[in-house]
């Protein structure tokens, strides 16, 4: 199928090869093929070579390159945390789909981190950037960046929200637990 400016597509309609375009706004990389994100209409860009798609409604929220992420950590493995994302920062609008953003170990902060563990724990609320989007439902996370972290750390023994005790410390008011995180300039408690 040969996709050309103005075809209406539905969200994973293909519409052309990596080799033959860049994917734009409501597209997305799917192992070569540029597939949509949304229903709309196909816009593209010759010159440019790249292929969007123009929404049929008011504009979902998309994910995207650079945008700040709020989600809640799902698991700690070795050296990638996995995330459940829940919302874009600044945006009452809801995603167009679930999305799981991965944080590898190099991407937790800037500098050398020995144990992710350290920096995260299932169940911490968090905020992240979006560093490269993968598929449609796959996204690479930094916190690197003073504002971006733990927001609200979930202690690991009894499960209650910890108090700020330190530059990378939180203690749990209900069992006087402390552990290690990459709390953001911006944590709550």
């Amino acid at each position: 199928m040969k996709t050309k400016s103005g075809d209406f597509v539905l969200p994973g309609d293909s519409l052309g090869v990596s080799e033959e375009f860049l994917p734009s706004e409501g597209t997305y990389d799917d192992d070569g093929e540029i597939r949509s994100l949304i229903a709309g209409t196909v816009s593209v860009d010759d010159k440019e070579k790249k292929i969007s798609i123009i929404p049929k409604t008011s504009s979902p929220s998309l994910i995207k390159k650079g945008i700040v992420v709020v989600g809640q950590i799902s698991d700690v493995r070795g050296q990638r945390a996995l995330m459940k994302i829940d919302s874009i920062k600044d945006n009452s609008r809801g995603l167009v789909t679930s999305f799981s953003g991965g944080i590898h170990i190099s991407q937790a902060e800037k500098g050398y981190v020995d144990k992710l563990t350290d920096e995260f724990r299932i169940g911490d609320l968090i905020e992240a950037r979006v560093t490269k989007v993968i598929g449609i439902d796959n996204v690479d996370l930094t916190t690197a960046e003073p504002e971006l972290g733990v927001l609200k750390a979930m202690c690991t023994n009894c499960r209650h929200f910890m108090k700020q005790t330190g530059k990378k410390e939180v203690t749990c008011p209900n069992c006087g637990r402390k552990e290690k995180r990459n709390i953001s300039s911006k944590y709550e408690g």
